[in-house]
């Protein structure tokens, strides 16, 4: 049976941000330098504490993925950004075969669905680079739909990059493999993940050491300390 996307964040896994950070509705666009604006005194400053590891395995559809992605972690990554390091695996609760040699997946949320994942996927792949990478899927998740918007999202934050190589990626043996692995690292999961969006913290499930999340080595930045930044993950 299908484990079940969860459409709202659990409790354990809330990262408190400025009450101004909130986005709710997702916008059909929403621009990343509003968010800069919002915390300038947090942006770009000498880093003040050993990086922390989090990896997020999430589904680009589900509802309660999209809210932590758009309204936690990227405004506390742009805050945070120098010392966090992410992972972003889109997969959650999708199912594989092997059909005469290529992977066919089934996702919780239908084909639209197993298609922003391959998107995202493909995205990180090609562009080689997380910054740019979250500030495309970080648009295309604010927006009203996440597979159409794709386009307008790399003319506003990477607009050297080719449309043609990523759909090109979506469609070919290069997405399917990379889909394949994204399926091995969440199957891989110990423990097994119970709903999306499912995190770890330097490689531990929050569910492990929920009271330990994101333990800083060394002095935490003033984003931790001040506008009510303070939270249960810092």
């Amino acid at each position: 049976m299908a484990l079940a996307c969860s459409a709202l964040t659990p409790s354990s896994l809330v990262l408190s941000i400025p009450t101004m950070l909130l986005i709710a509705p997702l916008p059909r666009i929403f621009l990343c330098p509003q968010v800069e604006k919002l915390c300038p005194k947090f942006y770009h400053r000498p880093q003040a504490a050993n990086p922390v590891s989090l990896s997020l395995y999430y589904e680009s559809l589900c509802p309660g993925c999209r809210g932590f992605l758009v309204t936690q972690l990227f405004p506390t990554w742009v805050m945070l950004s120098d010392i966090m390091n992410i992972t972003l695996v889109p997969y959650g609760n999708a199912q594989e075969k092997n059909v005469s040699g290529k992977w066919q997946f089934t996702c919780q949320h239908g084909e639209a669905e197993c298609r922003g994942n391959m998107i995202e996927t493909c995205l990180m792949y090609q562009l080689n680079d997380f910054f740019q990478s979250f500030l495309v899927i970080f648009c295309m998740e604010s927006a009203g739909s996440v597979v159409e918007n794709l386009e307008a999202c790399l003319q506003v934050y990477a607009p050297t990059v080719q449309l043609a190589e990523i759909k090109s990626c979506v469609t070919g043996d290069l997405g399917n493999k990379l889909m394949h692995h994204n399926a091995e690292l969440t199957d891989a999961l110990k423990p097994p993940h119970n709903y999306v969006p499912w995190i770890l913290v330097n490689g531990v499930s929050d569910m492990v050491v929920p009271d330990q999340s994101l333990s800083l080595q060394g002095e935490k930045p003033d984003a931790c300390k001040d506008a009510g930044a303070e939270s249960q993950l810092l």
